[in-house]
């Protein structure tokens, strides 16, 4: 869900105790993403993760993805897609829009990702939402040797971008890409540091297209929603 969907939830449902944090994963740093933000203007903090520490220590590999963390600090429901489809990608790719079908299949999986959030909020623990302890476990992806290579890739290589060795970085950077090939965003935000074409390029939709029948995003776990 997008940053003015979880304003509205947040609006709804303050008074029960609910807070949103939202990430920003923005590798070029935070005037990148001020305009995103201030046009939603949310009543919640937004953090800028240049780094994508937060993705590292919470297994995000796209946007936008969401934890959801009862008042103890317990994860409850590990990373997931967060409120949307691959009905998206039904999109036309020179006016951007969404034929019908695509459109409200989205506005359905928003609909029942919300109410999901409204279940939780109201019934705490004993949401049909919240996941035990175990099953949180079992659902939280184990960091592979890959994936921790990867990690530390990516902030070496915006690290030394960030300092002028943007050689250097680059390389990084693309030897975190072949070592995690399904984080979008280690994708993404190369593609942007180096100007060669983000979200919504022709680059984009080519590496989209080559997903063949395979997923974009993680399907959510979910009563109601797609498979």
């Amino acid at each position: 869900m997008d940053l003015s969907v979880w304003q509205a939830l947040y609006a709804e449902l303050e008074a029960s105790g609910f807070m949103v944090i939202s990430v920003a994963m923005e590798a070029r740093g935070s005037e990148s993403a001020r305009p995103w933000i201030e046009l939603v203007n949310p009543d919640f903090p937004v953090l800028i993760d240049q780094d994508h520490r937060v993705a590292e220590l919470y297994n995000m590999v796209n946007v936008p993805q969401a934890v959801w963390i009862d008042e103890d600090g317990r994860i409850v429901r590990p990373t997931e897609t967060s409120g949307t489809s691959d009905a998206w990608r039904a999109l036309d790719r020179t006016t951007f829009a969404i034929p019908e079908g695509s459109a409200a299949e989205l506005a359905q999986v928003r609909g029942i990702y919300s109410d999901a959030v409204r279940d939780w909020v109201a019934n705490g623990a004993a949401s049909r939402f919240v996941y035990d302890p175990a099953t949180a476990r079992a659902r939280t992806p184990v960091v592979t040797d890959d994936i921790a290579r990867a990690n530390a890739c990516f902030r070496l290589g915006r690290h030394l971008r960030s300092g002028g060795k943007t050689a250097e970085g680059d390389t990084f950077l693309k030897e975190a890409i072949r070592l995690r090939p399904d984080s979008w965003n280690f994708w993404r935000q190369t593609a942007d540091l180096m100007e060669v074409g983000g979200a919504a390029s022709p680059d984009f939709f080519n590496r989209v297209d080559e997903l063949g029948q395979g997923r974009y995003y993680a399907p959510i776990d979910m009563d109601g929603m797609p498979k």
